[in-house]
C-alpha cells in the first residue's frame, strides 16, 4: 500500500444512493422485476399504466439499491436485486400496481422477482397473489356494504310499519265513503 494513501468513498457513488433513499422513502411498497427483453416504448407503456395506480418505475443498480435498502432499515432484498433490475415503487396500495404489472407481463417479457409489501418480503409467486386481491378500496366499499345493509333492513322495518298503518286507515277510509 502506498504511505500516505488513504481510502475514500467516491462522492458520486454516496449520492447516487442519497438519490435512491430518497426516491425508496417516497413509497411504501416495492415491486422487484427483471426487464430484459422489453423494448423502450413497452417500458414506457408499463411505466405509463404504473401512473395511474400512482406509482413509479425505476431502474436501478443493484448494489447502489442494497446499500440504500441497508441504509433505510429495510428487510433484505439482496436476493431480488441481482441481474437487470427494475423497481415499482407504490405509495400506498400495492394490489392495483401488482395487478397492472401481471397484466402487462402477459404480452411483455416482465419478470417478477419479488416484493417488499408493508415491511415484509414476498417471492415472485405470492408477488403475483397479490394481484387477486381486492384493492383497498375496493375493501372497503365491501365493508361498509355490509355494514350498511343491517341498517337499511332495519330502515325498512321501521318504515313498513307506519306505512301498512297509513294503507290499513286509507282502505277502512274507502270502505266506509263506498258504503
Amino acid at each position: 500500500m502506498k504511505q500516505g494513501y488513504e481510502t475514500r468513498v467516491n462522492e458520486n457513488k454516496v449520492n447516487a444512493v442519497d438519490a435512491l433513499k430518497e426516491l425508496f422513502s417516497g413509497a411504501s411498497d416495492y415491486i422487484f422485476t427483471d426487464y430484459r427483453g422489453l423494448t423502450v416504448s413497452q417500458i414506457s407503456e408499463l411505466r405509463t399504466k404504473l401512473r395511474e395506480n400512482g406509482a413509479d418505475f425505476r431502474v436501478v443498480k443493484n448494489r447502489f439499491a442494497r446499500i440504500a435498502f441497508q441504509q433505510m432499515e429495510k428487510p433484505d432484498v439482496a436476493d431480488y436485486l441481482s441481474g437487470p433490475t427494475a423497481v415499482a415503487l407504490a405509495p400506498d396500495d400495492s394490489a392495483p400496481v401488482v395487478k397492472a404489472m401481471v397484466d402487462f407481463s402477459k404480452g411483455a417479457p416482465l419478470q417478477l422477482k419479488g416484493a417488499l409489501v408493508a415491511g415484509q418480503v414476498y417471492n415472485a409467486e405470492q408477488a403475483v397473489a397479490f394481484s387477486k386481491l381486492p384493492s383497498r378500496d375496493e375493501l372497503i366499499a365491501q365493508l361498509m356494504s355490509v355494514m350498511q345493509a343491517p341498517v337499511q333492513n332495519f330502515v325498512y322495518a321501521v318504515n313498513g310499519v307506519p306505512t301498512k298503518l297509513v294503507r290499513t286507515l286509507q282502505a277502512v277510509a274507502d270502505q266506509k265513503a263506498e258504503g
